[in-house]
């Protein structure tokens, strides 16, 4: 059976009610801001990796609005079918439309409990969605379950706080707007993932072989300091937690933040940015 008709079936219809990390309004900022400044330049490195190995089938994890999702369309074979996958039904809501060719799918799932069957895929792939995962073992072992023989497994995690200028930018001015209660978002997920050495113990302990890990820097630009602030602080769940400690005072602080980053960056900001790539093979 193709995938596409595994899907057609209707067999992944009960992974559609799980609860949303992202609601509508931090979706939509996340995809306009945030994505351009940060996840566009890696999607384009990831889709080259990904092309490397000419897969057939992909399955892409924690897709979000598919930055990843239309670099890999954009690069990868034309008959290539690609299957983007993501927990936030908000995200899939502004991702879906923006890719529309066929023998490209999207759907909601859990990277934890993937609905499909087993040897599925080629490639499974991942940008900036491990570090969000409670059991990351588990998530591991659902990728080489679905992949074919040979097939591999590719993420993107973020480096440390200090090798991602906007991000350390943000997350220091918020500590001295909140000095007794910081927003700790940033430092607590995305940016806390990034040791190589328990990546790769977990990989091998999921049943992956050869697992490399590498730095990839890019510069990361924006057209303004505000954008960089409002992306960060509006288009994360960082803004929850400004929300809670600060109900009235979110323009003032996106304001604080601009301020920072073009003090320290520019006007029109430039920084540098550091991720680490994930590879592992099945047997």
């Amino acid at each position: 059976m193709t995938i596409s008709a595994d899907l057609e079936s209707g067999d992944h219809a009960a992974f559609a009610t799980s609860p949303a990390p992202f609601d509508q309004g931090v979706a939509e900022l996340y995809q306009a801001l945030l994505v351009p400044i940060l996840f566009e330049p890696y999607a384009a490195e990831m889709a080259i990796v990904a092309d490397r190995s000419k897969p057939g089938s992909v399955l892409e994890l924690a897709a979000g609005t598919g930055a990843l999702t239309r670099a890999l369309r954009a690069t990868l074979d034309p008959p290539t079918e690609i299957v983007a996958t993501d927990l936030s039904q908000a995200m899939i809501d502004i991702g879906a439309p923006s890719v529309t060719m066929s023998r490209t799918h999207w759907m909601h799932a859990d990277a934890q409990n993937l609905p499909f069957a087993p040897e599925m895929f080629d490639l499974v792939i991942c940008q900036f969605g491990a570090m969000f995962f409670p059991d990351k073992v588990k998530a591991y072992g659902e990728a080489q379950r679905v992949l074919r023989g040979k097939g591999r497994f590719l993420f993107s995690t973020w480096d440390s706080l200090a090798a991602n200028d906007f991000a350390s930018c943000v997350d220091e001015c918020l500590a001295e707007l909140f000095p007794s209660d910081p927003p700790d978002f940033l430092r607590r997920l995305p940016y806390s993932y990034f040791d190589p050495g328990p990546i790769k113990a977990q990989m091998s302990s999921a049943g992956f072989e050869s697992v490399t890990c590498d730095r990839l820097q890019l510069t990361a630009v924006a057209a303004t300091a505000h954008d960089v602030a409002a992306a960060f602080c509006q288009g994360t769940p960082l803004r929850g937690e400004i929300e809670w400690r600060a109900p009235e005072r979110m323009s003032e602080i996106v304001e604080e933040v601009a301020g920072r980053m073009e003090a320290r960056h520019g006007a029109c900001p430039s920084g540098g940015m550091s991720a680490l790539v994930v590879t592992g093979r099945v047997s």
